[in-house]
Formats: structure tokens, sequence, C-alpha cells
């Protein structure tokens, strides 16, 4: 029906969904078809309908012509028998619809319901605010046997896209942070996709090709290099006016079925997520410190009974004092690491995992800790605290290490006996005491044991067995007698 239309047809149909209407009539098909293709309600079948009835209705009035059996329209019974798709194509002189405008469907004459995968889900990704979706995830169809596929797509961006696309600032020379992206994931509907590349994967937007990020190198032997599969920014390589684009991907047809889809997104920076954090993720004193008493809470159960947790002040992401407190509320943990230097690690390389307990925290459930937060400022000499069952706290400040201690061993003689010796009598005892002598356990040389050791050496032959040797201790206490 839609490729029937003419201009003044096809403008009414995208003015009834609120999509642009200026454009050669290649372009409002263009747009027709994505319509009909990826957003048919029943409300826009039900215009479609109406608008190709009142053309048909028109040409029957202009030029009388006998009267049509049902079976003459097939395309009429198939959509009244509850059909999506259009069996049958509307038959026109010399025009090869399919052929014409198959590049417009995933490089097909006619798209199968299959290709189409609405319910394929992306995991929403915290550093890309989506603005407009234009093409809802549809899966990659091969179309021969052949190892390497390509898939075409082309789409025209509105004026509206287009000024917000122009108007961003620039998150680099030559990046705007309103964007046109490419993402890619497994057909998998049981659960929202990450990010996924085909093997041979080569992205080429209207005449040049665009840059995939590259593997990331392995330091294990052994260990395959892994690749960062992230949004893939086309907006510099794109018509940014009512100029169709052409987007071909190239990939590697193993068995696996992937699905593309294309959205204007905004790109955050880790700044301003910080900014969104402060604004709405900061937890309450209150509730931090009632979170603290459920920790410690008497569990009649257990036969060990905690009295505190000592915390950390220190980030165990960069060994520095926090600045922000943060952790995410599925953690079971107290301890918090700093949000600036977490937000910016993921904003070079996404991983979202706690580095305390090692498991996922996601930004959307990251909390800023409102109690550390302000035991932060009022405890400055201090680089950890214990919390209390109570929900008070306490400065845990490291003991200071003795300023004198001797180099070596002292052994003080005369106060007690000292492995069954008794006390040794002295002139200048007080009170009839004995004064207490000090006896240096290192007074024999390194040089009077070496010219032992020779003359033991040299006897050795004669006279047997090697005499025992004399400890330092003993002669030290001799010489103290």
């Amino acid at each position: 029906m839609v490729m029937s239309f003419r201009v003044s047809d096809l403008q009414m149909l995208l003015g009834f969904v609120g999509r642009s209407k200026s454009g050669l009539k290649h372009e409002l098909v263009t747009r027709a078809l994505q319509l009909v293709q990826f957003d048919c309600s029943p409300e826009v079948f039900k215009k479609i309908k109406e608008l190709y009835e009142t053309r048909y209705a028109k040409k029957s009035s202009e030029a009388p012509q006998p009267h049509r059996s049902p079976e003459a329209l097939p395309i009429h019974s198939s959509y009244d028998r509850g059909s999506a798709v259009a069996r049958t194509s509307i038959s026109t002189p010399n025009i090869d619809y399919p052929t014409l405008y198959g590049k417009y469907l995933n490089g097909l004459g006619r798209l199968p319901p299959k290709a189409v995968k609405p319910e394929v889900r992306l995991v929403k990704l915290p550093f890309y605010t989506t603005l407009d979706e234009l093409l809802k995830p549809t899966e990659l169809v091969p179309q021969n046997n052949e190892k390497l596929q390509e898939s075409p797509c082309i789409f025209a961006l509105t004026p509206r896209q287009v000024e917000l696309i122009r108007n961003s600032r620039e998150l680099q020379p030559g990046v705007k942070s309103v964007q046109v992206v490419l993402r890619i994931c497994y057909t998998d509907t049981s659960s929202p996709q990450e990010d996924q590349y085909p093997p041979n994967i080569a992205v080429k937007v209207n005449h040049s090709y665009c840059s995939v990020p590259g593997y990331y190198p392995s330091n294990k032997p052994g260990v395959e290099p892994k690749r960062p599969c992230r949004p893939i920014n086309l907006t510099h390589l794109m018509y940014l006016s009512a100029a169709t684009n052409r987007i071909t991907v190239t990939w590697g047809n193993y068995g696996k079925s992937y699905s593309v889809g294309l959205y204007l997104v905004r790109q955050m920076t880790s700044a301003e997520l910080l900014q969104r954090l402060k604004t709405i993720g900061i937890k309450h004193p209150e509730l931090c410190k009632a979170l603290v008493k459920e920790k410690l809470r008497l569990d009649p159960d257990s036969e060990i009974a905690t009295t505190g947790v000592r915390v950390s002040l220190i980030c165990p992401l960069v060994k520095m004092r926090l600045s922000v407190p943060c952790r995410a509320e599925t953690c079971a943990h107290l301890q918090c690491f700093d949000a600036v230097f977490y937000l910016q690690m993921n904003e070079k390389k996404p991983t979202w995992m706690c580095p305390v307990c090692d498991k996922p925290a996601p930004y959307d459930q990251l909390i800023i800790d409102g109690l550390l937060s302000k035991i932060l400022t009022e405890c400055e000499d201090a680089d950890e605290i214990e919390y209390l069952v109570d929900g008070s706290w306490c400065p845990i400040r490291a003991e200071k290490e003795r300023s004198c201690s001797p180099q070596c061993p002292i052994l003080v003689l005369g106060s007690s006996d000292v492995n069954g010796l008794l006390p040794i009598p002295s002139a200048n005892g007080e009170n009839g005491k004995a004064a207490a002598d000090v006896v240096d356990l290192t007074l024999d040389s390194s040089s009077e044991e070496e010219e032992e050791e020779e003359d033991e050496e040299e006897d050795d032959d004669d006279e047997g067995p090697r005499p025992k040797r004399r400890c330092s201790y003993e002669k030290g206490l001799v010489s103290a007698c």
C-alpha cells in the first residue's frame, strides 16, 4: 500500500505520526517504510488503509471499471485475516518495488517478520542518555552461505535531530555530545543484552569506514585479548541534513545471531554523573546510622557478639583519603570507595564492579554515605574509624612507634635471678641492695672469634673432639664478676 502512495499521501501519513514531511519522494518512502516495518500500530495501519482506499476510490470514480471480486485485491484479504505484513505487493506496470526499495529493509526485498526483533532489549548505559530510537534492534539476516555478510540500512535525520547535534557542545575536538550511535548485541529476548560485536565486524557510513574499538592486549599467556564492545559513534561521517545516510555493517556469520540498533544519544561525562549522584543519590546520615546498628545488632543464634566494626577512610582504589564516600546499595559491607575515581575509571573502561567485594555495583545502585561524609569533615587526623553498637563512632589512631629502641639487647643483672644465677652484690649498692650491672652481649669481637676458630681448626686433629665455645653471655658474666 505504501509503495503505491503519491507524495501527498506520504506527507499525510508522516504528518499523522508527527514525522518530517520534507524531502524528495524516495526519502518520504524511506520514512514510511520504516514506519510500517518498526512502528505499525493499529492507528497507523488504519490511516494507511484509509489513504489507500481513498486513492483507490478516486481512481474508480475517474475511470469506471467492472466490478472486482475480493480475490482481485489479495492485499485487503490478507490484512483482514490479521496478517502483520502484506503477502502480495501491489502490481504497478514497469516498477519492481522489491528491487527498488530492498536496500531500505536490511538488504531484503521484503523483510520477513522474524527479522524484526523489537523485543530484543539493550542494557542502559550510564554514560549515554537515549534521546531518540532511530532503528529498533533488528536481526542481521544472512543472505547466503558465505561467512562474510553485509547488511545495509538507509535512514534520514529529522530537522530537529540535526539541530540537536549541531547545537550540542564538544566533548573533545570533533566529538559532539549528541551523537548517532550503532549498538550491536546477541539476538536474545530473555534479558537486556550487553553490547557484543560479531566477528570480522566493519561499519561503513556513506563512503567511509568507521573506526571500531580494538582489542585490549592480554598480559597473560594463553588468554585471548578482549575487545571493549561499546556504542559506535557514527556522527562525524553522517550527512547532517535531510539527505539519507547509508550504513553498511559487515559481519562474520558463524552461527550466532546478532541484532543492531541505531540511537540518538547524549554522551555524559564522569563529572556530570557525579553531579547527578550528589543530587539524587545521597543517603541521609540517620539512615546510614540505622544500617550500622542493624549490622551490629546482636544475633541470638550466634555465639559471637560483634561490638564494633572498623571502616577505613582510605579509598581502596587509589589509596587516598575519601572525598565522596560511595558504595552500592546491594553491597553488604560498610566500607566505601571514592565516587570520583570510581566514575572516572568506568568512563575509561566500564566494568562497574565494587572494588571492595568484587560484586556488581552499577551506577543506578550507587549511594553516597551521608554519615561517613559527615565523619570525614569531623575527623581529619585519623585514617580509620570504628562503628559501635549504638551507631556512634570513634577514631582509631595508629600507635606511635617507640622513639628510643636499643640497638643491642641489654641484660640487666643484680635485680633478679637470671637463668638460675643469683644477684651479684656490688660495693656501690644502696640500702644493702645490689646495684644493677649492665652487660653488653656484643663485647666478643669478630676478630677474637676468628682467632679462636683458627686455633680450634689447627688442634682439631691432635686433640680429638672440638672444645665447646664460651658463649658471650658467660664471658660478660665473668667479666662482671
